[in-house]
């Protein structure tokens, strides 16, 4: 997660009406392809992409681009191919757009993105971000990024299985779903901001944006469990938002939800720290889950080893089915606060 503030200005878009079912009766029970998102597949994945050979995925290096191939790699070895319009599973952003805000000198980097088409709007998006980047190495240390953000990294790959799972099953998302792996969130959202300012699919056309960012640990709030979640900029755009992520949570997942830094007047400024903030300044409905900080935050041990893997598979579970009542519910949801 990003330490400094970035501010962007706010533009609303309008919304194609919504329903007032929450969740929406006749859309296919989750469970099974809940079950399928298992700590022990979390595991494997972030043991590689948290690992010495990925050099701690600093923006544009060659640590970070073997970290994307290798989510390119479980995306086809899943069949879940790169967006339709796309010419692979690469959004190449160039250094100049990464250096435009503040030069750091940053070389070309890429977002990673992967497709899977609805069945019945396929014209409508919704997206799922996490950033693949973290800070690298420092003074010959690698700083590995397992919470941050490779623990959402490892989300998306396991929650796009789930998804083709139905699919090939008969049971695909109406709406289609891009999964965005977004880079250079760590030197000022620039990965997600490339996205939005060089959208592949209309920005009136996407639905909403499940962001997930540090979901492996427990912050000192919660030492004595940590079935529990953060959930941040759900109701800032869309009650309806607001009203999916707790019924699914209360019906599918059973997590503690805590609002804490949701308040406006959050001194921590977490809503505008992380990759849905650029697209919620579209006006497009957000949310970010995150686990809150910890005393390896932006340190080099940040390591795997450290993570919880059954909370971790709990709240990638609620991101999952977040998505799918989002995905299947008949109409879009709402946009009815600015």
């Amino acid at each position: 997660m990003k330490k400094t503030i970035l501010l962007l200005t706010f533009s609303c878009l309008a919304s194609c009406q919504g329903t007032k079912d929450i969740p929406t009766k006749n859309i296919i029970n989750p469970v099974k392809y809940t079950n399928s998102i298992t700590a022990e597949e979390l595991k494997t994945h972030l043991y590689i992409v948290a690992s010495d050979s990925m050099e701690g995925r600093e923006t544009g290096s060659a640590g970070q681009k073997k970290a994307g191939k290798y989510l390119i790699s479980q995306y086809q070895k899943n069949k879940i191919p790169f967006p339709k319009g796309a010419q692979n599973y690469y959004q190449h952003i160039p250094a100049a757009f990464l250096n435009a805000i503040k030069n750091e000198n940053l070389p070309d980097s890429e977002n990673i993105w992967a497709f899977i088409e609805g069945s019945e709007k396929p014209n409508e998006i919704i997206v799922i971000s996490a950033h693949y980047d973290h800070i690298g190495v420092k003074n010959n240390a690698i700083f590995y990024g397992a919470d941050d953000d490779g623990s959402g990294t490892v989300a998306l790959l396991e929650i796009a299985q789930a998804f083709q799972l139905a699919k090939k099953e008969g049971k695909g998302p109406k709406r289609s779903i891009l999964f965005l792996h977004v880079t250079g969130e760590e030197h000022g959202l620039h990965g997600s901001r490339y996205y939005t300012e060089n959208p592949l699919f209309p920005i009136k056309n996407t639905v909403a944006d499940i962001n997930i960012d540090m979901i492996g640990r427990r912050d000192e709030a919660h030492t004595k469990s940590n079935n529990y979640v953060y959930l941040i900029g759900a109701d800032r755009l869309s009650s309806e938002l607001d009203k999916i992520c707790k019924t699914v949570n209360e019906n599918y997942v059973h997590l503690d939800l805590d609002y804490k830094y949701n308040a406006l007047n959050d001194p921590n400024n977490f809503y505008r720290r992380s990759d849905h903030y650029n697209f919620a300044a579209l006006g497009i409905p957000s949310v970010f889950i995150f686990n809150g900080t910890h005393a390896d935050y932006h340190r080099k041990t940040d390591t795997p080893d450290k993570i919880e893997y059954d909370a971790l598979a709990k709240r990638a579970q609620l991101a999952f089915n977040i998505a799918w009542e989002l995905a299947n519910r008949e109409n879009r949801i709402v946009v009815d606060k600015k």
